[in-house]
């Protein structure tokens, strides 16, 4: 079994490895619940719309500093505007 500071060392690790984004389908439902279009994300993030619409569908994961700053966008509006789906987020 292992001990809490282990778990603890385990946890703290994965934290380490960088941010991680909510799944595809929330980032979109975050966008839309703030209600901004690709386009104005774009603008904000200094990007393309077609970029916007890539992370928005998985295709592709933003590249540092993008990634921070899509990310804080992201966990901004996750805090204001909640799921109402009481399971946990990929």
């Amino acid at each position: 079994m292992p001990t809490e500071d282990e778990l603890f060392a385990a946890v703290d690790e994965v934290l380490a490895r960088g941010p991680i984004l909510p799944p595809p389908a929330e980032r979109t439902r975050l966008r839309e619940a703030a209600g901004l279009t690709q386009e104005e994300v774009a603008q904000v993030l200094q990007a393309r719309r077609e970029t916007v619409i890539a992370w928005e569908s998985g295709r592709k994961t933003p590249r540092p500093p993008r990634l921070q700053a899509y990310k804080r966008l992201l966990d901004g509006w996750a805090a204001k505007y909640p799921t109402s789906d009481p399971t946990p987020t990929e």
